[in-house]
């Protein structure tokens, strides 16, 4: 792509009625070819601990216009515009996406073949879902994605712990998550940073996808090494791209957003 010229999107908002809570989707939809993006399968993205639909700001339109497919976001339970939480996140939250909400997401959208897309955290949530529903899962494209909690990551988390110290900060996050940003912010870091969570890694799940893979990696990730990436690459039962950004941290799509879009679209095409 040459340039990132706003395309024409159609985009509808949704709301989906969890046991738990309502949950925020949006849907994006080429207008100009509308029948034909219906018949092929939707990209289904899921955001990282601090994110929401909001967030992904331009992405998913670009997304819907480079592949012709419909593209699909949800505010996790807890996050953005979906209802609160009052709960703790527990330690096997990642994986309690696959099997909680995304299928509650799947069947009031109708969604039956899709491609998996997570940034980050959302990354092993989109691992999950692609492993438990490998009969459906067409890809997985997972960028900035953490396969396990190392020190780097922790690192990370722990100065960004200081930086939210500062309640300028915090308000930031209110504008997308309104009263529950204090909450968004601790099931970040206090359940990333809780003893038990360092047992956990993706290292079970990965085998179990079957679908083709690319996971994308800025070289300068403050969150994670390009350790991660090969670690999906060696454990994962399918074809895997790798694509390490020599010039990204942990947001490549918002730091190479038309690279990021290039190598999507080439490799769903």
């Amino acid at each position: 792509m040459s340039e990132l010229a706003t395309p024409t999107i159609l985009s509808t908002d949704v709301w989906l009625d969890h046991p738990d809570g309502r949950l925020f989707a949006r849907v994006w939809t080429p207008s100009s070819d509308a029948g034909q993006s219906m018949q092929k399968a939707p990209i289904v993205l899921f955001h990282d601990s601090l994110g929401c639909v909001d967030l992904w700001r331009d992405l998913p339109g670009l997304l819907s216009a480079a592949t012709g497919r419909r593209v699909i976001a949800y505010d996790r339970l807890g996050f953005g515009r979906s209802d609160p939480r009052g709960d703790r996140l527990a330690m096997d939250f990642i994986a309690d996406e696959a099997t909680r909400y995304f299928p509650l997401v799947r069947e009031q959208l109708g969604i039956q073949k899709f491609v998996a897309f997570g940034h980050s955290v959302g990354g092993g949530m989109a691992v999950n879902c692609a492993a438990r529903f490998a009969a459906d899962c067409e890809g997985l494209v997972t960028i900035a994605a953490q396969a396990f909690p190392e020190d780097r990551t922790l690192q990370g988390i722990l100065v960004a712990k200081e930086q939210f110290k500062d309640e300028k900060q915090v308000e930031r996050l209110k504008k997308y998550h309104g009263e529950k940003a204090r909450w968004v912010l601790d099931a970040w870091i206090e359940t990333w940073l809780h003893p038990e969570f360092a047992s956990w890694s993706l290292a079970p799940v990965l085998p179990q996808v079957s679908s083709p893979v690319l996971a994308i990696h800025g070289i300068h990730d403050e969150y994670g090494s390009v350790r991660h990436p090969e670690l999906i690459r060696q454990l994962c039962g399918a074809r895997v791209e790798v694509e390490i950004i020599p010039d990204a941290y942990h947001m490549p799509h918002r730091e190479r957003p038309e690279l990021v879009i290039d190598l999507v679209s080439a490799f769903i095409g």
